[in-house]
């Protein structure tokens, strides 16, 4: 059945529909929220609070976007809710951070000898690298860079200007580039 449809039943009451629509939506919600929280345990328990959410304010969904848009801003904030909650885990700060835009880490690319291992090694230098972002920008990086979202839906889903989701954006993105050349260059 239509998304659409789903959603105007889910809305009336019908628990088949609205079963539905969380059985569609499962594997996004998960994925995005254990990509901003790195943790199963937390990404199931976001999981469990956005659906809760959206079961309780679906009928403020007014359907200018998709229902996995409206989803992802909810992730957003529940995941923005426990990291500021989570007093033990420290973010880098990159909010002034001028050394980002240095060109003193320039790695010799040409030094790695197996494809297999650089993807390997790569894969786990950017997570390490995405993990020490704080969820303000692991969030408008994942939904850009990965999500594949354009900027306005972007500021949109964070509650961002435009301007703060490209300097944030920037800001994420110089820091992981300094961070893989940091790696590779050693």
């Amino acid at each position: 059945m239509e998304e659409t449809k789903l959603i105007e039943l889910a809305k009336s009451g019908d628990r088949q529909a609205l079963a539905s629509l969380v059985k569609n939506n499962e594997q996004t919600v998960f994925n995005f929220s254990f990509k901003i929280c790195r943790d199963r345990d937390k990404a199931e328990h976001i999981m469990q609070e956005t659906f809760y959410s959206m079961i309780k304010n679906l009928h403020q969904f007014d359907g200018h976007s998709k229902l996995s848009t409206w989803l992802y801003r909810i992730v957003s904030n529940h995941c923005l809710m426990m990291a500021r909650k989570d007093k033990s885990k420290s973010f880098v700060s990159i909010d002034n951070d001028d050394e980002l835009y240095e060109d003193r880490y320039t790695a010799d690319w040409s030094t790695i000898p197996n494809q297999n291992i650089e993807n390997d090694e790569l894969k786990k230098i950017l997570d390490d690298s995405i993990n020490k972002l704080s969820p303000e920008y692991r969030i408008v990086f994942l939904l850009r860079d990965v999500e594949g979202l354009s900027t306005e839906e972007t500021a949109k889903l964070a509650e961002l200007s435009v301007p703060a989701v490209k300097s944030r954006l920037h800001r994420a993105r110089a820091f992981l580039r300094k961070e893989l050349n940091k790696a590779f260059s050693r």
